[in-house]
């Protein structure tokens, strides 16, 4: 019983609390009131008699009915449903929430990786969620969705299940459609969807992870979805030589990435300011004057770097690369001449490495870089060498905006050294230099507090005084 009231005071909380952050004048659904089912409304709850007995303090329950349906959209649904027990009024009010985020069991992912030969204790876990998302849909009564989530690691064979999902979202006037099938690997976009008589004009967010849709799909949403505002596609096995080009595109947000037999990708879209694109080496840029942040991954080498460079700076506004070095079997030289990036402010680089590369390599990413102001390097080792390679002469190249530098994965060696050097050499306005020390999953808490004792000792008299160094 002390369970059931505790779960009644903090389901009637947390709505108490969701309603503090609303602007009841800015609520869009104040301008349209929703019509809720009165067969299904006690008597004594009727327009005249719908405030009286209620508690003068408690302001929720004077709202109207739309305005309360507006607050149950900030709920999950199983949050949203549990409001029925606050009284009769209540009863169904969530059917009406224009937010459906139906995420999954995260412990499900765990209980597959424990027990990966348990199928059928895994196969029941699936259908139960499977039945409850199709109760949810059954129940719903809104006329529109602002937003619909699945997320859920599906591997039954039940995808006609998850087809009638989609048309649910489409049939709704969607504008925020998001699947993410986690571990799934087999389940394709049925293309008869996009050809059927609905209005996809709504649409302005539209993720799929784990979906394998192909390029026919894809295109026919850029075409004829006039707000899509961001594109995320990852992990699609039936993505090729896809074309994201039109003067009249909104699309604000685009990621592809991990869709393997991709290539090229063509990007061209007017309005766009953040793009992510992995592992496609040909990348085809243009026409995207307002492009502020661009994650890319591209193969360590001089023709690759050079021309992902030679399309960025063609982009004025460019203020934040995030780059992902794949590097080459082969051991190649410092990079040189790379074209300028004249407005980047931030650059993020994450180097896989096995141990062979000196990193002052990518000194030439940060000539290239004049008015660059944070610096991040994030070494991910591979293996290391048993033997360090020599201490070189850092170049002289000032840098007169670097003001902080983050190393991750600082291995105390000459080639980590080497870098620090250079940035300390060159960087003339450094006032924060971080180092993150190297350290594996199964390091003890005493072989990371000997990490960052070395990395101290290496580092602390190298450093001058007036920057400050920080040992995370």
């Amino acid at each position: 019983m002390a369970d059931s009231i505790q779960e009644f005071t903090d389901s009637r909380q947390r709505i108490m609390n969701s309603s503090r952050f609303m602007s009841i004048d800015s609520c869009p659904m104040c301008r349209k009131r929703i019509r809720i089912d009165s067969k299904r409304q006690p008597n004594e709850f009727c327009a005249k008699k719908r405030y009286i007995g209620y508690n003068k303090d408690d302001r929720i329950s004077e709202l109207p009915d739309d305005i309360v349906v507006h607050i149950l959209s900030f709920l999950t649904v199983e949050e949203a449903a549990r409001t029925s027990v606050l009284s009769s009024r209540w009863i169904n009010l969530w059917e009406y929430t224009t937010r459906l985020k139906l995420d999954g069991d995260e412990g499900l992912a765990k209980l597959r990786r424990q027990y990966m030969f348990r199928r059928k204790l895994i196969e029941s876990e699936e259908r139960k969620y499977v039945r409850r998302v199709n109760r949810v849909l059954q129940s719903h009564k809104a006329l529109t969705l602002k937003e619909f989530r699945i997320r859920f690691a599906l591997q039954i064979t039940d995808h006609a299940s998850i087809t009638r999902w989609l048309q649910f979202a489409f049939s709704r006037q969607v504008e925020r459609l998001e699947f993410d099938l986690q571990d799934d690997d087999n389940y394709h976009f049925p293309e008869k969807l996009v050809s059927t008589s609905v209005n996809f004009k709504s649409l302005r967010a539209l993720i799929f992870t784990n979906v394998h849709v192909s390029k026919g799909p894809i295109e026919f949403f850029l075409r004829n979805c006039p707000l899509l505002e961001k594109l995320i596609v990852c992990y699609s096995a039936n993505l090729s030589n896809l074309q994201v080009c039109g003067s009249s595109l909104a699309l604000k947000h685009l990621e592809i990435v991990y869709c393997y037999h991709l290539n090229p990708l063509t990007v061209s879209a007017p309005s766009l300011t953040y793009l992510k694109a992995a592992t496609y080496d040909r990348l085809v840029l243009e026409n995207m004057p307002r492009l502020v942040e661009v994650d890319v991954n591209r193969t360590d080498d001089d023709v690759s770097l050079r021309g992902l460079c030679s399309a960025l700076s063609c982009f004025s506004q460019l203020e934040t690369l995030r780059l992902t070095l794949l590097r080459k079997e082969k051991e190649h030289n410092e990079l040189h001449k790379l074209p300028q990036l004249h407005k980047l402010k931030t650059l993020v680089v994450t180097y896989l490495l096995d141990g062979s590369e000196t990193l002052t390599r990518l000194a030439d990413l940060i000539r290239a870089s004049p008015c660059l102001q944070e610096l991040v390097v994030e070494c991910e080792w591979k293996r290391f060498r048993r033997k360090d390679s020599e201490l070189k002469d850092a170049a002289i190249n000032p840098h007169h905006h670097l003001k902080v530098v983050k190393f991750s994965g600082y291995r105390c060696q000459t080639s980590d050294l080497e870098f620090i050097q250079y940035i300390l050499l060159n960087c003339l306005v450094l006032d924060k230099l971080i180092i993150k020390p190297f350290a594996s999953k199964n390091d003890t808490i005493e072989m990371e507090q000997t990490a960052r004792k070395n990395t101290k000792h290496q580092l602390e008299s190298r450093v001058p005084p007036h920057i400050e160094l920080i040992i995370l």
